[in-house]
């Protein structure tokens, strides 16, 4: 069986970690093409070196660009690398452009395509990641999905017949990375300079379209971290550090300490170290919840609402409504609660290969 992963972003590169690992240990033969949709070091390089993967076996370097420009770039540039390799499934990652390019140079050419993570749903259809992820389940022969809860999503669209429940291979990733971070293997993260990682300290992330492009609403954002009672380690995403320099927008001040993106295994090591994760990343709610800190989400809605239950994960979509209830929110403990293991049990990237293997043609 012949096999392409497609994948462009640092999530997409985190989950395709164990899929490789997975791959590696059979007699698959498995392709990997970057199209280069994060071109930034610390967002793509450090993955490859610091989770093991093999480097790509092609790389688009297709950068940034409008949404319509970035999709029409990676689909043109992807067309002749799948003619020439003929897979016997393209196999796609999450929601981003590079997922949406993947999965129509594909169908178009009747190769099939399989979609991991299939199923998330926001319900949101102002973001960008929700259209492609509806779009790509649609056009996919077969949906690979994390939770239950998107399983029931695929079969209310009609999907059931092409879906599969494997669990997320983020849990693969990070459980691993946790333990080895737990033994010493891993040195300690790279924190903001004025953040003691002995002390009680936050992790936040910022980087979505809706909380980015609108100035007011950044600078009210920024101000709220700002704001918060114990230090805010900001490790911020270039996108948000284009976005504050447009707007004239200073990061950093009060609790704030604004630091660059650190390798997933210095990311999963600043989080244990924390007290909890202020953020609007999908990727970081889960990794939050799988390694036991309270994340308070920026954002109206979540597709992983498992990490709500307990209280483990709130959505807190505007600080300024909050006023100052906002800041023991943000700082709450841990939960008592029980986390359960909702996204399945460390194994799910074996599951996508024996999948792909039972619906090959």
């Amino acid at each position: 069986m012949k096999v392409v992963s497609i994948v462009g972003a640092r999530p997409q590169l985190v989950k395709l970690a164990p899929i490789a690992a997975a791959f590696a240990e059979g007699d698959c033969e498995h392709v990997i093409v970057h199209t280069g949709q994060h071109y930034d070091a610390d967002l793509s390089d450090v993955f490859f070196t610091g989770l093991g993967i093999p480097d790509p076996n092609v790389h688009l370097g297709i950068g940034s660009g409008s949404h319509g420009v970035q999709t029409g770039n990676t689909l043109a540039a992807l067309d002749p690398v799948l003619a020439a390799e003929r897979p016997d499934w393209v196999l796609v990652y999450g929601d981003t452009n590079s997922t949406l390019a993947g999965a129509l140079s594909a169908v178009k050419q009747h190769i099939p395509v399989a979609h991991l993570e299939a199923g998330l749903r926001s319900f949101n259809r102002r973001m960008p990641e929700e259209h492609n992820r509806v779009l790509t389940d649609h056009a996919a022969d077969l949906l690979l999905a994390p939770t239950e809860e998107a399983v029931r999503h695929l079969a209310a669209e009609g999907l059931a017949d092409r879906s599969v429940l494997v669990g997320d291979v983020m849990v693969d990733v990070c459980l691993r990375v946790r333990d080895a971070v737990e033994r010493g293997e891993h040195a300690a993260p790279t924190l903001p300079e004025g953040i003691d990682p002995n002390a009680p300290y936050l992790v936040a992330t910022l980087h979505r379209a809706e909380n980015t492009d609108d100035p007011a609403r950044l600078a009210a954002l920024v101000e709220a971290l700002a704001e918060l009672p114990v230090p805010v380690a900001l490790l911020a995403h270039p996108r948000l550090l284009a976005r504050a320099e447009e707007q004239g927008l200073k990061l950093g001040g009060g609790a704030l300490h604004v630091g660059r993106p650190v390798p997933y295994a210095g990311m999963v090591a600043a989080v244990l170290g924390s007290v909890g994760v202020v953020t609007d990343s999908g990727g970081l709610q889960k990794e939050a919840y799988l390694l036991g800190r309270p994340c308070t989400t920026l954002r109206t809605e979540t597709e992983w609402v498992e990490t709500l239950e307990g209280d483990w994960n709130r959505l807190v979509p505007d600080p300024r409504e909050l006023g100052s209830a906002w800041l023991p929110l943000a700082t709450r403990p841990a939960p008592e609660t029980p986390r359960g293991t909702p996204y399945g049990d460390g194994r799910a990237a074996h599951r996508v290969i024996e999948t792909l293997r039972a619906h090959q043609a």
